[in-house]
């Protein structure tokens, strides 16, 4: 009968993750992910390819923590639905520096291969929630995407630390502002 695995590639996952959450994904390599995980390179050679196959498996564990700040967000139901998608990134960034710098700032959502996916929910929820078409939802997404990434991004890399109140009328203001442009522009055209 084969010995049992001491090292599971869940606890190598586990130890992979708390590296990147304390020092950020340039601090993961072999080496520090088998002192994390208080064993030899080996067990992670047999249960990873290499640096690439572990990167994607920590980008999909993190695209999972992200997700969990997303459906939390939403279920407290303390703003709408869309709001507390944007808001529930923000709070990821601000809780999660390290791991929102890897998925969100640098290629991390790309090695999930959710980018799209990702922005097509957002364009499906704002057509379901406001009754804008493909077009216009787009639209208000991308701003509010890029509006709401630039408030996370600041959490994220400590140029600011506002209070939750402050962040939630931002969010609402330029919400709303970019709303009214949608409005304004289809009364001109």
């Amino acid at each position: 009968m084969p010995a049992k695995k001491q090292i599971t590639k869940e606890k190598i996952l586990d130890g992979a993750l708390e590296v990147v959450r304390q020092s950020g994904i340039s601090a993961l390599n072999m080496r520090s992910l088998a002192d994390a995980c208080k064993c030899s390179t080996q067990p992670i050679y047999h249960s990873f390819a290499g640096m690439d196959d572990l990167k994607t498996a920590v980008a999909k564990a993190i695209l999972n923590v992200f997700n969990g700040y997303i459906e939390n967000e939403i279920a407290k139901k303390e703003f709408p639905e869309y709001k507390a998608a944007g808001m529930g990134y923000i709070r990821f960034a601000k809780e999660e520096k390290q791991f929102f710098k890897y998925l969100l700032m640098n290629d991390g959502m790309a090695q999930t291969g959710m980018q799209r996916e990702s922005f097509d929910t957002s364009v499906f929820m704002i057509m379901k929630n406001y009754g804008l078409y493909q077009d216009a939802a787009a639209k208000l997404h991308m701003q509010m995407w890029i509006f709401v990434h630039g408030i996370a991004s600041m959490f994220a890399t400590d140029y600011i630390d506002l209070d939750w109140e402050t962040v939630s009328g931002l969010v609402s203001d330029a919400y709303f502002g970019f709303v009214n442009n949608l409005k304004d522009n289809k009364n001109d055209n």
